[in-house]
């Protein structure tokens, strides 16, 4: 059985929040768009279907507890959630909050303009308030 490993764009890209259930929990390294990403630690998978009926119900249940968390933490008017995979094979779950007044509303956030990556201060304040808020509500 081969073993989970995270895809290195993906690796390059997030820095690490936690490890979950199912999920490896990451966020993307821009930090004009509060952005979370879901990525199944299971080898080889590329799409949902792919997955276990249990794995995909904890996938389904991960990835509306993360935006839930995401929602409250932000104060976002929508959460976009995505699965993509044109760029990154490896199954992974965009969930983005997004703003009317952020860099892209109404567009998708992806093409649009550079990233702006966190400082460091700025990306552990985040994901603590993050992982603080997922544990209490949890």
């Amino acid at each position: 059985m081969k073993q989970f490993c995270l895809d290195p764009t993906l690796a390059a890209d997030t820095i690490p929040v936690a490890d979950l259930g199912l999920c490896r929990l990451l966020l993307m390294n821009d930090s004009r768009f509060p952005w979370m990403i879901l990525v199944p630690k299971r080898a080889d998978v590329t799409e949902i279907y792919e997955l276990s009926p249990l794995d995909q119900t904890m996938l389904t249940f991960e990835t509306v507890t993360v935006s839930e968390h995401l929602r409250v933490l932000t104060g976002c008017h929508k959460v976009n959630v995505a699965a993509l995979g044109n760029q990154v094979r490896q199954l992974h779950m965009h969930v983005i909050a997004r703003h009317v007044d952020d860099d892209a509303w109404p567009n998708p956030v992806w093409g649009s303009g550079r990233a702006k990556p966190y400082a460091r201060e700025a990306a552990e304040h985040f994901i603590s308030e993050f992982t603080a808020s997922f544990q209490e509500r949890s």
